[in-house]
């Protein structure tokens, strides 16, 4: 099948790569012209596992195109567009300049019986404001919302959990429907579930399901502060309720909260949309859950601060992790690197390491210090902060190793991811999340 995909940013480069990856004859149009020339070398313009190799394969090949040229997307049965949909400067709903211009420019280059499938974040009701201007060019819209971890997004289009699209009543909906459904034919066989439904109800799904993930983080971070004021330990708090089937343990893990450019402004953008439909109040809880995570990354820093007797001014601190999560190089509303500014502006002389993201995080504040090497970053540490769940840092790191090279053997387990008694027995200070 031939398919455009519109923006080419984290969402489309790999939803490009990986559809070009399953056989499909794929064009990826975008406005950063440095952005496409980096894409048309196979050379991905950010961190994520697999998704260079899958470039490289598929412009070698033929099946996988770049361009800044709207002109180029004619021709494409199906036009993905998965464009940004940022926080609005100075308030918490969703910006969608980007898919309204993305539209407007793609409609003169529709011919009747193309299917647009929206994947970008929307709020309820987007789909449906556009779909006057797409069906007047002879094309029928839907929205098919993407579910991808970052660290995981190549598997996660591939070979997905669950395919949802929504599309308009009638036939021309039940056509996109099947057009869709070949689409994603290799997942379709293998038993991923595809769900039909209607526009309204595809643009919750995502909302939803990010909520719900936020709410779930975010109880148990909140566990985490009861914990702590009574002496309990919310890792096993956590194990015990995770046996529950209709709880579950995956997301229950306590620590300093979520981060990225998804999870956070998505909740705010989906309580935003509430509030416009005059449902505010059914959503309510979710100002709580942004408010317990922000209040971990203040927790953290004052853990930092009491470990090392109120004075950290001048004192050398390690901070492993930059990226708000492992596998990423993205430091969007990054908790680690939240965390470490602040200790910054404490007068502590921070020292941050990260295998994938310093470049980024150097960019954003280079007001802190960086090293590309974990060792020298240790070297001297009065304190070590583990604010980013690396395997270099949480498996791959013995307290023995540690200890030969910092200064004061204090550590910080920002990510409750520490063997705690093995890390005590080698005399080192340990505090964790919620952890006695």
């Amino acid at each position: 099948m031939r398919m455009s995909v519109i923006g080419c940013g984290y969402l489309g480069a790999v939803h490009a790569a990986a559809m070009a990856s399953i056989g499909h004859d794929v064009i990826g149009i975008d406005v950063d012209d440095r952005k496409v020339d980096a894409l048309r070398r196979g050379s991905a313009p950010f961190f994520e596992p697999q998704l260079e190799d899958l470039l490289q394969e598929g412009v070698a090949s033929g099946r996988l195109r770049f361009s800044s040229d709207m002109a180029d997307a004619a021709g494409a049965a199906v036009h993905f567009l998965a464009v940004g949909t940022p926080q609005i400067a100075g308030g918490h709903a969703a910006d969608l300049q980007f898919v309204d211009a993305a539209v407007s420019a793609l409609l003169p280059h529709l011919r009747d019986g193309d299917v647009v499938a929206g994947k970008s974040t929307v709020p309820v009701g987007t789909a449906e404001r556009l779909s006057a201007a797409v069906e007047a060019s002879g094309a029928t819209l839907v929205w098919n919302p993407e579910f991808l971890r970052e660290g995981w997004a190549v598997h996660d289009t591939i070979s997905p959990d669950r395919l949802v699209v929504g599309v308009p009543s009638g036939d021309a909906g039940e056509r996109a429907a099947e057009l869709l459904r070949d689409a994603y034919r290799p997942a379709v066989d293998a038993g991923t579930p595809f769900l039909v439904t209607d526009l309204a109800t595809a643009e919750l799904v995502k909302g939803a399901a990010n909520a719900f993930l936020a709410t779930k983080i975010s109880f148990i971070n909140a566990m985490a502060e009861i914990a702590e004021a009574a002496g309990a330990d919310v890792t096993l708090l956590a194990d015990a309720i995770g046996h529950d089937t209709r709880i579950g343990r995956r997301y229950l893990g306590s620590g300093i909260g979520f981060g990225g450019g998804c999870l956070p402004k998505d909740i705010r953008a989906f309580a935003a949309r509430a509030e416009e439909l005059g449902r505010g109040e059914a959503v309510g809880f979710l100002r709580e859950v942004d408010s317990i995570n922000l209040r971990r990354r203040d927790r953290a820093v004052q853990m930092v601060v009491d470990a090392l007797g109120g004075l950290v001014f001048g004192r050398r601190i390690a901070v492993l992790g930059a990226a708000f999560k492992p596998f990423s190089d993205d430091i969007r509303d990054s908790p680690a690197l939240d965390v470490a500014v602040r200790l910054r502006g404490l007068g502590a002389d921070v020292v941050v390491t990260d295998p994938a993201a310093l470049d980024n995080a150097r960019a954003a504040h280079p007001q802190l210090g960086f090293a590309e090497d974990r060792d020298d970053a240790l070297r001297d540490a009065d304190a070590v902060v583990i604010v980013t769940e690396w395997d270099l840092y949480r498996r791959e790191l013995s307290p023995e190793h540690a200890g030969s090279l910092v200064a004061g053997r204090v550590v910080i387990d920002g990510r409750n991811c520490l063997d705690a008694a093995a890390w005590r027995a080698a005399g080192w200070s340990y505090r964790g999340m919620g952890r006695p």
